[in-house]
């Protein structure tokens, strides 16, 4: 069995343990999920998101789990002045994460949920050591929020200490509850009637009881032969997808470097374009992604790339949280998740539900106050989410690539990239996780919640100033970062058609790449 893991290396051990015990990519996937609740808990928790894109081997299929969560009945345009609060249960949306749990556990479980949580028990309830990015993580946080009380709530001392043992007795209780309890435990149980009575009514219990983690076909388009299935709406996995329509129409292996950067960044603009002109939820809005991807459409939206010159119109791209997880599981039997989850931005709502350890989103602030926008907030309502993940599948339906990574609106700008560099330059994993990158965005210090800008091009410093100055020429705004310095830590997995694994993971992260 094989494992690759883009997260704390405490969840890589538990995770050959669970494989090891007979489980399933799922058994283990939802174990290291459960875990990084406990040890990351500033890039994802309980009362956070997840979606996740699953291959399983016995019959080709492939699925999208959706894990966002929903408006909560009493959030609306009106509740809010000139924007949405970034901080407090005000700010959350109904938690995605442990309903996903229990729906990959039902397409893939073979260990009893029980199980599957009592690592991240044991970290919550017995401890763990300290890293340098826990600490970091905090101290961060603190400066960004130096009112917060999240810290008391979850029993976590702000004077920590690289190595000081981090002890979250509340967190432990209720991953018991649920592993005793199941789903309900979090929807309907204890743990729901907290956050009700916590939040004055802003959640009720109906929200919570209504949501579901939606199931659903992914996203697919063709790629040289390749098919590539990506995060449907509300996830913004569509600009991922409309990249690579735009970059068929380019001999992508022939290009210069200048040239085939300076194509994917033109791109990048055309399909965060669209994705603003249409993405919302489309159980509440009409989003047609087929007319997007649809060859008409990419057609006339390649024809407008200048392979001479940038496009400098004005655009308009959300600030969005960035703290997240990605990891990926494949075992023995060719089954594999693309799974990734979020509170949003660091520590999320930086609130608790009180007594229980567990840190709500602040996702709602991904939403639009704009009543003409597809993404504007209603109860009931998902919002536009940057969390998406993909894998890649051959034309007789076997797997081929899966991938992904963190980083807000770097991910699909980074996974374009990914895939781009493992199909058309025949990149192997960790050849492809090195691999310099670049990333466009918005300029430093805006911060509301659209802006209008002419856009910075950031590349690594590996790239040769011969290239930061070809891409000047053509109207880029360059910059360089430093030589590992871009904004996102992926992590890949290649599959070959005699079935062998190969794996890479990111030098920029603590991730980790392992078989069993």
């Amino acid at each position: 069995m094989f494992l690759q893991l883009g997260a704390s290396p405490i969840s890589l051990g538990l995770c050959h343990r669970r494989l090891r015990k007979g489980g399933s990519a799922g058994d283990a996937a939802i174990a290291v999920s459960a875990v990084l609740c406990v040890v990351e808990p500033g890039a994802s928790h309980l009362g956070g998101d997840a979606f996740v894109i699953t291959h399983k081997s016995s019959d080709k299929s492939n699925l999208a789990f959706n894990g966002s969560g929903e408006a909560p009945h009493a959030a609306n345009a009106n509740e809010f002045s000139v924007e949405i609060d970034k901080y407090g249960f005000r700010s959350a949306t109904v938690p995605g994460l442990v309903s996903t749990w229990f729906a990959i556990h039902e397409e893939f479980g073979l260990l009893p949920i029980s199980e599957l949580l009592a690592p991240a028990i044991d970290y919550a309830e017995n401890g763990f050591p300290a890293n340098s990015g826990f600490v970091r993580r905090i101290s961060h946080h603190l400066k960004q929020n130096p009112d917060t009380k999240l810290f008391e709530q979850l029993g976590i001392p702000t004077d920590l200490k690289i190595g000081d043992l981090v002890i979250q007795q509340d967190l432990a209780n209720s991953l018991k509850l649920i592993a005793d309890e199941g789903r309900s435990a979090f929807y309907e149980g204890e743990i729901a009637v907290r956050l009700v009575a916590a939040s004055d009514g802003w959640f009720s219990h109906q929200d919570l009881e209504k949501h579901r983690t939606r199931v659903v076909p992914p996203l697919s388009i063709n790629y040289r032969n390749h098919l590539v299935h990506g995060q449907p709406p509300p996830s913004q996995g569509m600009i991922l997808l409309e990249e690579l329509k735009l970059a068929e129409g380019f001999d992508m292996a022939n290009l210069s470097e200048a040239d085939r950067i300076h194509m994917m960044v033109e791109a990048k603009k055309i399909s965060f374009a669209d994705r603003y002109d249409v993405l919302g939820d489309p159980e509440h809005v009409d989003v047609n992604v087929a007319q997007i991807l649809s060859d008409q459409h990419i057609a006339k939206r390649r024809f407008e790339i200048d392979m001479g010159s940038a496009n400098l119109e004005p655009a308009k791209e959300n600030q969005e949280g960035s703290d997240t997880t990605y990891f990926l599981v494949a075992d023995r039997d060719g089954n594999a998740l693309s799974w990734i989850q979020s509170v949003f931005h660091g520590f999320g709502a930086s609130w608790a539900i009180p007594n229980t350890g567990i840190i709500m989103n602040n996702r709602l602030t991904g939403f639009s106050l704009d009543p003409n926008s597809p993404n504007f907030i209603q109860p009931g309502k998902r919002p536009a989410h940057t969390l998406n993940a993909w894998t890649v599948t051959r034309p007789d339906g076997s797997l081929a690539h899966v991938g992904g990574t963190p980083g807000a609106n770097v991910q699909v700008q980074c996974n374009f990239q990914l895939i781009v560099n493992a199909i058309d330059l025949k990149m192997s994993p960790q050849e492809n996780a090195e691999a310099p990158r670049w990333q466009h965005l918005n300029k430093p210090g805006e911060t509301s919640n659209i802006e209008r800008y002419d856009g910075v091009l950031q590349i690594e410093g590996r790239y040769p100033k011969e290239l930061q100055q070809e891409l000047t020429k053509r109207g880029h705004d360059v910059q360089f970062l430093s030589d590992y310095g871009h904004g996102s830590a992926v992590q890949l997995l290649e599959v070959l058609e005699n079935g062998t694994y190969i794996a890479g993971s990111d030098p920029r992260s603590e991730g980790h790449a392992a078989g069993l």
